[in-house]
């Protein structure tokens, strides 16, 4: 059996199923094709899907600036009916702590200053006035559990500071089910629990994908928006020799620890970018507080093969929660921490991958790093803006699309996200992006 469309979208999860909206709304006929049952059923459903606007690169905060205003408005970026089920997004406003090792935080500031991003310079005080069971010590550099000097205080933060539009999306399988019903509302078609067996060329141009039935699908264009699966797609493609900038799966975990008795943190807690104790932390279902990690560099790297890695949480959690109790100190620590194992896909300095390939026809939305949750509305629009660019016989490696940010007067330079760029070394290296 074969078929014919416009776009295929390998991969349906949060990128991929923004991906598939913007195109079908522009009147494309679009296929979206994911190895799982259920859109957004792979690594998206257990993002910790913080919805934030700080980040170590001036472009990477003007993307994420741009979306806030589809998540504080998701059923008018959905075009919802009123009866409709959505994802709830919830603000409660996110920390960063700082202290001489970030420089302070100077960073962020000058960042926020540039573009408009609020943000106000909490004191120790100020923030346990806010958050009463946080404890302001200052406790880095982060530590191996073993470590005899583990949760040692040297005296307390200078200061934090503090974003007040902020928050997270408790449901993001169901977020990403709801774009998925925008999509097909325009004419998008899932093809769901497939998997892509190979990427089909035809004189220099991909043609399509076959499929692990037998069958295939054709198409000019095909986008890999694969998650943890990018790098085996792009082999099937061919073009991952041609980039300077590569992308691969790395096993991670969060814990979800109960708040400390007597203070419902799910209510008033606080989103925190914590790099004092190598990790971050908001609220969770429950009156938990969800405690991940920020890749300290006493931690280990876990690199995986994205069909091949133990889904089990293990010591890593613990560890993490035992961190999360030097910030809550009547927190406690179980001996068995519940939480969550799954992967994220990394390029090589944590920026994605937003390009054109040396595959005529084949684009790549990659890279996602754990921190592109929160950007996919407007990456479904630049998506698009590029296809349209690069179908019409412009040279985007040459002279990269000038993508106008929705929201802000800000045109974002998409050679930010080029596989052929040189490593970024404004990253964080690490989640925050």
């Amino acid at each position: 059996m074969s078929e014919r469309c416009e776009a295929i979208i390998i991969g349906a999860g949060i990128i991929g199923s923004a991906i598939a909206y913007e195109l079908a709304k522009a009147g494309k006929s679009v296929v979206v094709i994911d190895k799982n049952a259920i859109a957004g059923a792979g690594s998206t459903c257990n993002s910790c899907a913080i919805i934030r606007t700080h980040y170590s690169t001036l472009d990477g905060a003007a993307l994420a600036k741009s979306n806030y205003p589809f998540w504080e408005d998701f059923s008018g970026y959905l075009g919802a009916a009123g009866d409709e089920v959505l994802a709830t997004y919830r603000e409660v406003g996110c920390l960063y702590t700082c202290f001489e090792e970030n420089k302070f935080g100077k960073k962020l500031e000058e960042i926020a200053n540039t573009i408009g991003i609020p943000y106000e310079v909490w004191t120790p005080a100020k923030a346990r006035a806010n958050l009463p069971i946080m404890h302001p010590g200052h406790f880095h550099p982060a530590k191996a559990a073993d470590d005899p000097e583990f949760a040692s205080q040297d005296g307390e933060m200078r200061y934090l500071l503090f974003f007040p539009k902020a928050g997270y999306i408790s449901d993001p399988l169901l977020a990403t089910r709801n774009i998925q019903s925008a999509a097909e509302r325009h004419g998008a078609t899932f093809i769901l629990g497939k998997r892509v067996m190979d990427v089909l060329k035809d004189g220099g141009r991909v043609s399509g994908v076959t499929l692990d039935d037998g069958s295939t699908l054709s198409a000019p264009v095909v986008v890999n928006a694969s998650g943890p699966h990018s790098y085996k797609i792009n082999e099937m493609a061919g073009v991952a020799d041609d980039m300077n900038i590569g992308t691969k799966a790395l096993r991670v975990e969060v814990a979800h620890v109960p708040s400390p008795a007597g203070f419902d943190f799910e209510k008033w807690g606080l989103i925190c970018s914590d790099a004092d104790i190598g990790g971050y932390w908001r609220p969770e279902v429950g009156n938990k507080i969800l405690i991940g990690s920020e890749e300290p560099e006493c931690d280990p790297l876990e690199w995986v093969d994205p069909d091949d890695y133990n889904t089990e949480v293990t010591e890593q959690a613990r560890l993490q929660a035992m961190r999360g109790a030097q910030r809550f100190p009547d927190m406690g620590v179980p001996n068995s921490v519940q939480g969550i194992a799954d992967l994220y896909d990394v390029s090589d300095d944590w920026i994605p991958i937003y390009d054109r390939s040396s595959l005529e026809g084949f684009y790549m939305a990659i890279g996602t790093s754990g921190n592109q949750f929160k950007n996919a509305p407007v990456v479904g629009k630049m998506m698009s803006a590029l296809i349209d660019y690069c179908e019409a016989g412009n040279d985007h490696d040459a002279n990269p699309l000038q993508f106008a940010l929705p929201n802000m007067d800000y045109a974002l330079g998409m050679k930010f996200c080029s596989r052929n760029r040189e490593i970024n070394r404004e990253s964080s290296f690490s989640v925050v992006g």
